[in-house]
């Protein structure tokens, strides 16, 4: 992608995106050959503190339902999501997509292509979103779709159906289940990467890694320093970096004084949390 070829629409929307300044987005942009991602990563490796691109922000409005089996075994995530705020607010639209969270939970489906199929009041998922579509005149679609099994799921839906969160525990008790819900509360408003440092992919790590070690060369003050003193930079970077953003290092948002892992523990000491899902609108 050449120069030519990136918009002021390009530039804007990794403004909006990162709040970066306008003549360092388009720079990061024309360095990056126009990939948003890795236009993200140059201004981050440049040392400005920018919003991470995340693959929750996939829908502009929409409802998200989060919800469980009575069972509390299986939790499940969908967005239904539509163009504007009007109809997202509208108590109608809210109840069409908990139908189709119904329609999950009933038909106990595995893939969002399952779910289109699913009966939903004598048709399928996929016929009824049509009929929305025809009658309110606006792009009406099943955006997303997430599941998770385990012994124990706690669900939890944020800032009017416009977040959903599920939770995956090795314990089914009501004191785990109430602890999940914290800790879904937690996630909303920290947006962790992982459950631990041993959960991080290694793609998010060798990402972190290759960013830490460009913000240290950059610095004039390491200038000259040799390639073991920016390694050992590096991973304590890194370390700082897994500690703000993963789930159970993180402090606990209704108790800073202690870490998420430290407050699950005072719940149940053998109690684990095997993963999580986070979807969110915007």
């Amino acid at each position: 992608m050449s120069t030519a070829t990136i918009t002021a629409a390009d530039i804007n929307k990794l403004r909006q995106t990162t709040g970066a300044g306008m003549m360092d987005c388009r720079k990061a942009l024309v360095e990056s050959d126009g990939d948003f991602e890795k236009a993200i990563d140059y201004l981050r490796k440049k040392g400005q503190k920018v919003a991470a691109l995340r693959s929750d922000r996939e829908a502009k409005e929409g409802v998200i339902i989060a919800t469980t089996t009575a069972d509390n075994k299986t939790g499940f995530i969908v967005t239904v999501a539509c163009e504007t705020d009007f109809v997202a607010k509208n108590a109608d639209f809210v109840a069409f997509a908990q139908s189709i969270a119904d329609a999950a939970l009933k038909g106990n489906v595995k893939t969002l292509e399952e779910l289109l199929a699913s009966p939903l009041d004598g048709a399928t998922v996929g016929d009824k979103i049509n009929d929305q579509v025809a009658r309110i005149g606006e792009k009406i679609q099943l955006a997303r779709f997430e599941r998770i099994d385990a012994e124990g799921v706690a669900a939890y839906i944020h800032g009017a159906y416009r977040m959903g969160v599920l939770v995956g525990l090795t314990k089914n008790t009501p004191s785990v289940l109430e602890a999940g819900r914290d800790m879904a509360m937690q996630i909303a408003a920290m947006n962790p990467v992982a459950v631990d440092p041993d959960s991080v992919s290694a793609e998010v790590v060798a990402r972190e890694k290759d960013i830490v070690t460009e913000q240290i060369k950059n610095d004039p003050k390491m200038a000259g320093k040799p390639d073991e003193m920016i390694d050992k930079i590096a991973v304590g970077k890194l370390n700082a970096f897994f500690k703000e953003n993963t789930l159970m290092a993180q402090p606990f948002v209704k108790d800073a004084s202690k870490t998420v892992g430290d407050y699950l523990k005072g719940v149940d000491a053998s109690a684990k949390v095997t993963q999580f899902k986070r979807v969110q609108l915007g």
